[in-house]
């Protein structure tokens, strides 16, 4: 007997209005974070992406006329007698140094975050508690008057510095703040929390009999690392980079204090364009071009991690 092709079974009236209530219910539910998402999100953006097309205004502001000069700025000087266009790095070494002074944080980050969080996920569990209780002590008070905490450290009349001539290693002091070392270290020492807890939490799901196995195995500490240990804790680490470097790219108050305007980064390039240039267009420029640069880092990364972690096929 011959196959009779079967009909399409059209769903009954009752389902298809159950269906429609929950797909209300999903929308209903998901309206309140949709509705936050484009009040803080995606509005102050647009408002921002508008402003860098148009010309600034004579008070601050902007004037509502279409104009790309606020993109040609970044890369070309305009000469105020013949108004021709010079090609000039004094903006894209102002973006080399914010790159450099992230990677750097984002590495110091990684090399102290990793064996502490190592520690903290060797610890017994009563003893977890109490050193994470340590790492989110900083979080209680203000970035600022942490900062200004640094400041006072590194001066020439700080803590360092004097211990340093105390003990008789130096005979004056040592110029450390107003530098790029002092804006890395306080750069550390603000995101360091941001390294230390992503790891910590991969690092916990660790089943360290594999470790045990490894050592039964004749296999070296560096080869437990490098084969067991960081391969697992992979989503940690790169998470705890994305959260270390994305802030220290657009940081703005730790340069201000700790590098005294000579270690001028994106972040402090953006309020002096908000602040004291008003030149709205520009800094909106500024601030959309880093947004690019970070995602563009991000999708790379992300692409990147996948394919490595993809399966081969035979």
């Amino acid at each position: 007997m011959s196959d009779q092709p079967s009909a399409n079974i059209q769903p009954s009236s009752s389902v298809v209005a159950e269906e429609k209530r929950l797909r209300n219910t999903r929308l209903g539910l998901l309206a309140p974070g949709i509705l936050t998402i484009f009040c803080i999100g995606i509005m102050p953006l647009s408002i921002v992406l508008v402003y860098s097309f148009l010309e600034p205004g004579d008070f601050g502001g902007v004037s509502w006329v279409l104009s790309f000069d606020a993109y040609v700025q970044l890369l070309f000087e305009e000469d105020i007698f013949d108004e021709t266009l010079s090609f000039t790095t004094d903006y894209l070494q102002i973006f080399l140094r914010s790159v450099g002074l992230g990677l750097f944080t984002t590495i110091a980050c990684l090399l102290v975050g990793f064996p502490t969080a190592y520690f903290i996920a060797t610890q017994p569990p009563a003893r977890r508690n109490a050193w994470l209780f340590l790492i989110t002590i900083p979080f209680w008070t203000n970035l600022l008057i942490r900062t200004y905490a640094m400041l006072l450290i590194l001066r020439d009349q700080g803590i360092i510095n004097l211990a340093l001539i105390e003990i008789g290693l130096i005979d004056r002091a040592i110029p450390i703040l107003y530098t790029d070392f002092a804006v890395c270290l306080g750069l550390v020492y603000a995101y360091l929390p941001f390294m230390v807890l992503p790891i910590y939490a991969s690092l916990e799901k660790l089943d360290f009999r594999l470790v045990e196995a490894s050592y039964d195995l004749y296999a070296t500490r560096f080869k437990v690392l490098k084969r067991i240990i960081i391969p697992l804790a992979k989503p940690g680490i790169a998470a705890g980079c994305i959260l270390v470097l994305i802030p220290s790219l657009g940081a703005f108050i730790t340069p201000a204090l700790l590098g005294g305007g000579k270690s001028l980064m994106i972040g402090n390039l953006i309020e002096l364009q908000f602040g004291q240039a008003r030149n709205w267009p520009f800094g909106s420029a500024i601030a959309l071009v880093l947004m690019v640069l970070v995602m563009l880092s991000l999708m790379t990364y992300l692409r990147y991690g996948a394919r490595k972690g993809a399966p081969a096929h035979g």
